[in-house]
């Protein structure tokens, strides 16, 4: 966490955002994943993101977008906004960002636009936190943190920014995002949690998840055999570059 996710969404947004698409990633609130920006299209967005608001929404490709990758193939319909807080363009016309992402935002509809890459009108979604479930929050955190604890690899576990996230008192909300974003998850288990603002719904469906992986099960639940399950190399903050 630090400065990028107090400033949230600007004030002047209008609900239009450019779309980055990918099949293999789910950003969440709260963190920072690395993007390695080559293709024409994505080099568009990205200078018309430097040159205005430095937003960029990641939207995850639904499987069979393989037939239609230059086209407009079917994407989830909750996405992530993220800013960019870092850019390094290399000398072959590539680029590497680090985007933090900072709310979670449901499709409204796709753009008819002239641009390279696609765009749409989103709706933010807030996180909601039931009231029957606000006097349980200091428990369930502590349950949640003990079940990421016991399954995160050793050397991961003693890196900085893990026991910074072990030890501080996050809103349950967040831990939960960053959570789901670092755990070894299936894909659409991750988008699952994505799509979910109630904090205790989201809580319950990701310990339902990581209590198998605790006890050396295999979560199976929406799991596509043509989908990887993230490395551990997740766990990294910020993690090694994606490429688009």
């Amino acid at each position: 966490m630090g400065h990028w996710d107090s400033a949230g969404i600007p004030d002047d947004f209008d609900g239009l955002v450019r779309m980055f698409p990918l099949p293999n990633l789910v950003l969440f609130p709260h963190v920072i994943q690395a993007l390695h920006i080559f293709e024409p299209r994505y080099c568009d967005m990205l200078t018309e993101s430097l040159e205005s608001d430095h937003l960029i929404t990641m939207a995850l490709l639904i499987p069979g977008w393989e037939n239609h990758y230059q086209g407009k193939p079917k994407l989830a319909s909750v996405v992530c906004i993220g800013r960019i807080i870092s850019h390094s363009p290399t000398d072959d016309g590539r680029h590497n960002i680090l985007l933090a992402g900072l709310q979670r935002a449901r499709i409204v509809e796709e753009l008819d636009v002239t641009s390279s890459f696609r765009q749409a009108r989103v709706e933010l979604m807030p996180d909601v936190m039931p009231e029957d479930f606000k006097d349980s929050i200091d428990e369930h955190r502590r349950e949640l943190l003990n079940v990421f604890r016991s399954v995160i690899p050793r050397d991961s576990a003693n890196s900085k920014t893990i026991t910074d996230l072990l030890t501080q008192q996050l809103p349950l909300g967040i831990l939960t995002d960053i959570i789901s974003y670092a755990a070894n998850l299936p894909i659409p288990i991750k988008q699952l949690l994505l799509g979910e603002p109630n904090v205790k719904t989201r809580y319950l469906t990701l310990m339902e998840h990581m209590v198998p992986i605790m006890c050396g099960g295999q979560d199976t639940l929406g799991d596509d055999p043509t989908q990887s399950s993230p490395s551990k190399s997740e766990l990294e903050f910020p993690p090694p570059f994606s490429d688009n």
